[in-house]
């Protein structure tokens, strides 16, 4: 079975975790165990997430002043690059010798035109004091958001339209190849009046463009990984409730937040309407549970309604 896992940010930095090597190491390491049993099964695609590491990238090139910032597109690249190398190195630890991992920095279309772009809303980087929020909404055109106390800089999180690199990905996994691809969401790009590529200073959400992977890639099994054992209904009150399955009609009929789970819920959803097949939300540490079907949250066709669990 050709499965595509994505990793949310907790295989990579534990809540209230410093941002260092050692931890990203660690952590990745932990999630590898878990990759490990998939791969030793099924066909296994990676996606990952890069927030906390573009942040700190966007703190790193700020320290240097004598040259603009680097663009978004470009420090997602090489966040990208830095999580597909742990991630190859200590999967490669444990799997055997003779398979293979690659790490495809993967461009991913989308429209200039999206209404996104009207409306930055995605938090990206350090966070600034009111007036020096103003200062560089002045002086670069940034657009600033309220984050609590401080503010931070939003950017468009347009739709993925197109994987630049989608047939070179399918040649490898047809080859047995464990392909790391699609992290953070991929490097949003667009083309020009000359068909030509150009970087977008934008973040495509990373549960939408795994989505947009797992669909061309004719998966039959997407799986997003995160730091709670599935959906919950009412989180955080008394009367949580998880749900243990369900239909997508049903389960996109309910109201999730739309900085946590409602992506994961619109991508799952998706994917299953578009191709038949099963999606899943759980835990890292039950990918295994979760793909023999006891526990997460499934979403599939064959499922009535919502099941919730005790």
């Amino acid at each position: 079975m050709r499965v595509v896992v994505a990793l949310g940010g907790n295989a990579l930095l534990q809540r209230g975790q410093d941002l260092s090597a050692e931890n990203q190491r660690d952590n990745i390491r932990v999630a590898a165990q878990q990759l490990a049993e998939i791969h030793a099964h099924h066909e296994l695609v990676i996606a990952h997430g890069n927030g906390p590491q573009v942040g700190l990238a966007a703190l790193m090139d700020a320290a240097y002043t004598e040259v603009e910032p680097y663009p978004l597109d470009v420090l997602g690249a090489k966040t990208i690059g830095m999580i597909g190398y742990i991630i190859e190195q200590e999967l490669g630890n444990i799997i055997p010798f003779e398979d293979h991992i690659v790490t495809v920095l993967t461009q991913i279309v989308v429209d200039p035109a999206d209404p996104a772009f009207s409306k930055p809303t995605k938090p990206v980087g350090p966070v600034y004091s009111k007036a020096e929020a103003a200062r560089l909404q002045k002086e670069k055109g940034w657009s600033m958001a309220a984050d609590g106390e401080y503010f931070r800089k939003v950017v468009p999180s347009p739709l993925p339209r197109r994987i630049i690199e989608i047939d070179t990905i399918k040649m490898l996994v047809d080859n047995g190849v464990v392909v790391i691809c699609a992290g953070g969401g991929g490097i949003p790009v667009a083309y020009d009046e000359d068909r030509k590529l150009f970087g977008v200073e934008a973040v495509i959400d990373k549960d939408l463009a795994s989505g947009l992977l797992a669909r061309d890639l004719g998966a039959e099994m997407f799986v997003m990984l995160t730091d709670v054992p599935g959906v919950f209904m009412d989180y955080g009150t008394p009367v949580q409730r998880v749900i243990r399955a369900a239909h997508p009609d049903a389960i996109e009929a309910l109201d999730f937040a739309a900085g946590s789970m409602g992506p994961k819920v619109l991508g799952a959803c998706r994917f299953v309407r578009e191709t038949g097949n099963m999606s899943a939300i759980g835990r890292l540490s039950d990918l295994k549970e979760i793909m023999a079907g006891r526990a997460g949250t499934l979403i599939s066709n064959d499922i009535d309604g919502i099941v919730y669990g005790e």
